[in-house]
Parts: C-alpha cells; structure tokens; sequence
C-alpha cells in the first residue's frame, strides 16, 4: 500500500474486533497506541480503526514481551518499520536478524537459571547449605542488588 492509498472502510478493525482477534485487552491496545507501537484512524465520531496491519505488530509486541525484550526495545524495533507501507517479509526479517544477539544472550541466560536454581544464586536468602560456600558471609550483597550470581540478562529491571 502506498502513502496515497487509504484502506477501505470495511477493511479497517474496530477496537472490539481487534481485541477478539488480537486476544489482548482494550487497555492494552490503547497503552500500546500512546506508547507509540501501533497506530489508529478516528472515525468521524471519533471511534478507533485499525489497519489489519496492526495484528501483526501486535503478534510482534506480544512474543517480544514473553521473551523479556522491553517496551523501548520493541518500540526501537518497530520504528525501523516504514510507516507508509505494510511491512514486508524482509522488514520482519531485518528485525529478526538485528535482534539474534539479544535473544541468544536471553536463552542462555534461561539456561543458565535452569541449572543453577537449586544452587546459590547470590541473593542473599543464605538458605542453601553451598550459600556458605559459594557466598560467605553474604559477599554478593556488595555488588548490589539481586541474585548477583545470575546472567545479568536475569536481572534487568
């Protein structure tokens, strides 16, 4: 679709219709719209309307979400994507590649949480008999808050 071309009315998503298909709450929608992540029309009683586009921002939104990436990533991400066409299989594509690190550095950091939960994670808790060993005298607590012992992708606020 080009700057020019605006999408029929019938096919543009009311609110109610995006939040069946989109599974996420009206809130959610309308925080996601002041954050910057998605975009509506008004119609001319000031109702929204949303290009079908949109699930797929939202689908994008969502998987970011469950994977720990925050919001000013994904709103970095997103920005990468023109605003004057739908976004094409190379755009999502270009996302995914520029994002590998970050979630090659996630999954390893859930591993490494996997392994290590029955073990000292340096919180501070001193509950676990190799906590006297691996975190004397609760040593972990100078380097601040936190499991210190974890991958620092676990402990991003």
């Amino acid at each position: 679709m080009t700057s020019d071309a605006k999408p029929r009315a019938d096919q543009l998503l009311s609110i109610g219709e995006l939040v069946q298909r989109s599974g996420l709450a009206a809130s959610a929608l309308r925080f996601y719209e002041r954050e910057g992540l998605i975009t509506a029309t008004r119609t001319a009683g000031g109702q929204r309307r949303y290009e079908r586009a949109v699930l797929r921002r939202l689908a994008f939104v969502r998987a970011a979400r469950s994977v720990g990436l925050s919001l000013d990533e994904v709103r970095e991400a997103l920005a990468g994507l023109p605003a004057s066409r739908t976004p094409t299989k190379a755009d999502w594509t270009a996302i995914s590649r520029s994002w590998s690190r970050r979630l090659d550095e996630q999954i390893e950091a859930l591993v490494a949480l996997r392994d290590k939960l029955d073990s000292c994670i340096g919180c501070g808790c001193l509950s676990l008999a190799r906590c006297r060993i691996s975190n004397a005298g609760d040593a972990a607590a100078k380097t601040g808050a936190g499991a210190a012992y974890l991958p620092s992708a676990l402990r991003r606020p």
